[in-house]
């Protein structure tokens, strides 16, 4: 079986800053992985280099076999089928809900107004945000604007879709609305790749939890051996800085 997503030895540099060293990787199709690690450890530009929004210096990114860095590739096809959340809502403030989420299926997929109408209100209906269609962001809780930034994603019907960071914007009592909807996708066939600190909400909902050290794959394996019986000593380093805070 093909790979949903392969990182094939990608290295990503800022500067003299290396943010991914070597980073190899396959991610199955519908498969839920979690990336954890310290703050500057590479979750984010990871995320950013499988959406093309950071173009790698070296090594390869893989949709289904297929190489999507190669220099002068065209990004847009790819991240119809690669969207991403970010942990800033980034909502169009002078837009409704309902407008927020079908623009891009207007503008960018060619949909009749009534099919992505119909389309956004079903997605508002299933994450139970249909009463907020005609509202503007700046009327919603922060969980409830995450809540729409993570149904504009899957308006555009993704095969794989990468969360960033979500919760890390919102208040405690915010944050498991927005966990909610991740449990909602996962089985739903779509292949999920999370950069979480969530420690708690990566053991229950991943398939498979990496930690990600100096912009490498340190350790990788299944919730209940990474956080129970971890191998590598930086991974074992790292749950203990975290439990004890």
């Amino acid at each position: 079986m093909t790979p949903k997503v392969s990182l094939r030895g990608v290295n990503k540099s800022f500067g003299a800053n290396t943010v991914l060293h070597d980073l190899t990787l396959d991610v199955s199709a519908g498969e839920v992985v979690s990336f954890i690690g310290a703050s500057g450890s590479g979750k984010t530009t990871l995320l950013r280099c499988v959406n093309l929004l950071e173009q790698i210096d070296d090594g390869a990114v893989l949709l289904d076999g297929d190489e999507i860095s190669a220099v002068g590739r065209d990004p847009n096809p790819i991240r119809r089928r690669v969207g991403i959340v970010f942990q800033s809502f980034n909502l169009f403030p002078h837009m409704s809900v309902l407008r927020n989420i079908t623009l891009a299926l207007t503008k960018v997929l060619g949909l009749s107004s009534g099919d992505a109408d119909t389309r956004a209100a079903e997605l508002l209906a299933r994450f139970g945000l249909a009463e907020k269609a005609s509202v503007y962001p700046d009327q919603l809780s922060g969980g409830q604007q995450q809540r729409v930034a993570i149904i504009r994603a899957l308006a555009m019907q993704p095969e794989v879709l990468l969360l960033d960071e979500i919760t890390s914007a919102l208040d405690p009592e915010l944050v498991g609305e927005v966990l909610d909807v991740v449990r909602e996708l996962k089985g739903s066939g779509i292949t999920l790749l999370i950069a979480t600190h969530e420690m708690a909400f990566a053991r229950e909902i991943s398939d498979r939890v990496c930690f990600l050290h100096a912009g490498s794959v340190a350790e990788v394996g299944a919730p209940s051996q990474i956080f129970s019986e971890p191998q590598d000593e930086r991974t074992q380093q790292f749950l203990r800085r975290v439990r004890s805070h």
